[in-house]
């Protein structure tokens, strides 16, 4: 069996904002009826995490789980535990219409972090990213130039993004090109 390697195998960008492939990262989608006591109870104990509000996404020290749409939530988990942890949402939710899968190796994940990180970000996305209107822990799913991705804010300072690992070039270039010092806009 070959070993698992992130999509750009840790490239790092330092400019306005510093643009960072995290390495691999686990990640369950699950499929159901979030109202439901056993979906909310399967989804926070395999993350580790409370069930977030709509456009939230919540972290703990061993996991997370974000927002993705009404019926589906991402539950993030370090990446070699993603087959435990991820026979026990299927057997905690074997009586339930739900669906729970892998989905670690077909996305990409990135930090953009630093003073200009939200600029950088406000480039890419049709997102007020102001700090009034787009605080930590709130999570959007849009475009960041022609391609969909997910983020959210971690601090003030710092998002975490998550891409299809086919355009993970793609989606690192326009990073970098976005958080480049000679690109500063200074809205900000």
């Amino acid at each position: 069996m070959s070993d698992a390697v992130s999509a750009l195998e840790g490239a790092r960008f330092e400019g306005l904002a510093t643009v960072e492939d995290i390495g691999l990262q686990g990640m369950i989608t699950l499929r159901g009826d979030l109202a439901l006591a056993a979906v909310k109870k399967a989804a926070s104990a395999a993350a580790g995490a409370p069930l977030p509000a709509r456009l939230e996404a919540v972290m703990s020290d061993t996991g997370g789980l974000c927002w993705m749409s009404p019926d589906e939530l991402l539950v993030l988990c370090p990446y070699d535990e993603v087959q435990a942890r991820l026979a026990k949402l299927t057997t905690a939710l074997a009586k339930t219409h739900a669906l729970a899968v892998d989905m670690s190796d077909a996305r990409a994940s990135f930090r953009l972090s630093g003073p200009g990180a939200r600029e950088a970000m406000a480039k890419l996305c049709p997102v007020d990213l102001s700090p009034d209107a787009f605080r930590p822990g709130m999570f959007r799913r849009t475009r960041m130039g022609q391609i969909p991705a997910a983020f959210w804010l971690e601090d003030e300072d710092s998002f975490r993004i998550i891409c299809f690992r086919s355009v993970a070039q793609y989606a690192y270039d326009l990073l970098k090109t976005a958080a480049a010092r000679d690109a500063a806009v200074g809205y900000f």
